[in-house]
């Protein structure tokens, strides 16, 4: 439902200001530049979708190698006593649980491609206890929220962007991602707490929240001791093998208990094009009325409004000129990316700008685009409070991402 209200309101806003602008100020192009939009967007989204295959299909490959040599078992009960307490509508021992650990695992470690087929697995396996083919559970809303909240330990994609513009140290922003991404993803998880009605306090929650803690800390120090280019070789580097690694264990293992590797590869890959055909509509839907809402000028009519009642309030408006990034990335994670660089170039890698964008990109994920896609995969059309959830803690990241980028750049710089 809330989905289908941000659908109404982009393509109405933007019929409204198209009109006043060609109504008052004579823009004769606007509306052909819209509908040029609706032709672009629709490309984009088929390309998005078949592009997906050839990579779901690998990973659904894969984890049904690992499924059925017993590896992907082996992962989820180390992660079994904490999931069990957040996910209490999931049996002990489901299969989605596994698919889940895999696709937090990936996310974690800024492995986007191979994150999301995971999430696409896990969710069908989720819609299999679903009792509402049409409406999304509990599980799968806790799933999206915490995969929105974009936790990640190494933000890899940022800090390549930033030493493609120039910047002197590409990983000044890694510390604040990490500090951004953990508010967010604590923000998301208190939230749908709060909904499900789960107690956060419990000892085991506790427990697996301090080593969560523990280890973004351990991350933090041992990354801050490295000059910029041992960061970006020893990140880039340490996912690949941590990827490579799951990868031949997995193959390993299930070869080990005589499975027969090829014939279960090729068994899980084979779903892959039918998911990719069921996202398209979905993922039309969503990027086509961001385009419109973009090509409109709808999005530079806000910005200049927040712009003026900062400055009304006495507060330094540098940070408005990076709302964009913190508008688009909810949306659109490509819209969101051209966004931070545009920005970089207009003000400079590392001017204040600059760097808070990059903070922006790497503190949350794309929350519209995920739920559109992983709904869009099982045919859920009743979100519930999936997007408030999302949006709270993409919220509270950017908040957190201004507030950090003002403390280690401006305020003690």
């Amino acid at each position: 439902m809330v989905l289908n209200y941000i659908w109404v309101a982009f393509i109405l806003i933007a019929f409204a200001v198209a009109t006043i602008k060609l109504v008052f100020w004579g823009d004769t192009e606007v509306f052909g530049n819209i509908i040029d939009m609706t032709f672009d967007m629709s490309k984009t989204a088929f390309d998005l979708s078949i592009g997906l295959t050839g990579t779901l299909a690998f990973w659904l490959g894969i984890m049904n190698v690992g499924e059925k040599g017993g590896a992907v078992n082996i992962l989820a009960k180390l992660v079994d006593p904490f999931f069990r307490r957040i996910f209490p509508a999931i049996p002990q021992g489901h299969p989605a649980m596994s698919s889940m650990v895999m696709n937090f695992a990936a996310n974690m470690l800024g492995l986007d491609n191979a994150a999301t087929p995971l999430g696409l697995k896990a969710m069908k396996q989720m819609q299999e206890l679903n009792d509402k083919k049409d409406t999304a559970s509990d599980p799968m809303i806790m799933f999206l929220t915490l995969n929105t909240s974009g936790l990640t330990l190494i933000p890899i994609s940022v800090m390549v962007y930033r030493a493609q513009m120039g910047a002197e140290n590409p990983a000044d922003v890694f510390i604040p991602i990490l500090l951004a991404t953990a508010f967010s993803t604590i923000a998301g998880l208190t939230i749908v707490a709060i909904y499900q009605r789960i107690n956060l306090f419990q000892p085991v929650i506790l427990a697996y929240l301090g080593g969560l803690v523990a280890l973004i800390a351990f991350t933090i120090i041992a990354f801050s001791q490295m000059s910029p280019e041992q960061v970006k070789v020893v990140s880039q580097t340490l996912s690949s093998v941590i990827l490579f690694s799951i990868i031949t264990a997995f193959v390993g293992l299930a070869f080990y208990r005589n499975v027969n590797v090829y014939e279960a590869f090729v068994e899980g890959a084979k779903g892959a094009f039918d998911i990719a055909i069921t996202i398209i509509p979905y993922l039309v839907a969503i990027l086509v009325a961001i385009g419109i809402f973009r090509a409109s000028g709808s999005m530079d009519l806000i910005m200049d409004a927040v712009k003026r009642a900062v400055e009304f309030i006495g507060f330094d408006p540098k940070f408005v000129d990076t709302i964009p990034v913190a508008m688009m990335k909810p949306l659109s994670g490509s819209g969101a990316r051209g966004l931070m660089v545009d920005i970089m170039e207009s003000y400079g890698a590392d001017s204040f700008q600059g760097r808070l964008a990059s903070t922006m990109q790497g503190a949350t994920d794309t929350t519209m685009y995920i739920i559109a896609v992983y709904f869009g995969s099982v045919g859920i059309k009743k979100t519930r409070y999936a997007v408030t959830c999302g949006l709270w803690a993409d919220f509270v990241g950017v908040i957190a991402a201004i507030l950090i980028s003002y403390l280690f750049f401006e305020w003690l710089a």
